[in-house]
């Protein structure tokens, strides 16, 4: 079984979208096994977004993901992470394919809702950031022998 690390962004917890992007993805037959909102520091965005310092849009990453609260997740499913990431669909929501998160709730590249991790590596280290090992809910669901 795979995790992966999904995050409504300030903007979709703004907006009211955050229930709506949990039951669409338990919907889709992943598993929530940890949760939180908070509000993030500069220094954990900065843990977050690390693999983008240097680059001319860093600031304005930072400025906009510590600008209110968000909803962090670990989900857990076969596949999750790639699954997760085509449901969500392409970063600009303009480019997103209807149906999919960006492409249903998403306004421009920088108010696109959502975050998901991008290869089982980025989710290993970016629910460590969140996370500790304890906080994630291992449980079975008697749907799990049907869906997976």
């Amino acid at each position: 079984m795979e995790n992966t690390f999904v995050m409504v962004k300030p903007d979709g917890v703004q907006r009211g979208l955050a229930g709506k992007v949990i039951s669409a993805i338990e919907q889709k037959g992943y598993k929530l096994i940890g949760l939180k909102i908070l509000k993030l520091s500069s220094e954990m965005a900065a843990k977050h977004y690390a693999e983008h310092i240097g680059k001319p849009f860093y600031d304005k990453l930072i400025e906009f993901i510590t600008s209110g609260p968000v909803i962090a997740m670990v989900w857990e499913g076969p596949d999750v992470v790639q699954g997760i990431r085509n449901f969500m669909g392409a970063t600009n929501p303009l480019e997103a394919q209807p149906g999919s998160l960006r492409g249903m709730y998403g306004l421009d590249i920088s108010h696109n809702v959502i975050h998901g991790s991008d290869s089982v590596e980025s989710a290993k280290r970016e629910i460590g950031i969140y996370f500790q090992q304890e906080e994630l809910i291992e449980y079975p669901r008697d749907i799990e022998k049907w869906i997976w």
